[in-house]
């Protein structure tokens, strides 16, 4: 994966511009299924089993593919252990710890506001 490189311009932390940097990350963070991944792991270390099993719904391929995304970008720990088979566990990091306030703020905003949506969408439909 080719991925642009931070030259120090504003223009690189605006997420309004196709090229920036900044819309890359965030592209990256904000699916479904990262955000989901940050609230199951939490305070916690899971084991990739257990993290499926958290994250209902999501596929093997999924599940690997963010986890790659999310250790590439400094949001989760991988650490392997050499044993037979291997066994692998994820912990955020700070930066993604941090990002979990986010999600918490998000979670909380979806349940505080899920009947308005579910009304609303009843009258759209």
């Amino acid at each position: 994966m080719v991925t642009k490189q931070l030259n120090g311009s504003a223009d690189e932390a605006d997420l309004r511009r196709a090229d920036s940097l900044a819309r890359e990350i965030f592209s990256d963070v904000a699916n479904k299924w990262a955000l989901l991944i940050i609230e199951a792991i939490g305070e916690s270390t899971l084991r990739f089993t257990e993290l499926r099993n958290e994250v209902e719904g999501i596929s093997h391929k999924m599940l690997t593919q963010n986890l790659r995304m999310m250790e590439r970008n400094g949001l989760v720990e991988r650490k392997v252990f050499p044993t037979v088979p291997p066994r692998v566990e994820y912990t955020l990091t700070e930066p993604g710890r941090a990002l979990r306030a986010t999600v918490d703020a998000m979670c909380a905003w979806t349940h505080t506001y899920l009947g308005h949506i579910e009304n609303a969408r009843r009258e759209f439909d």
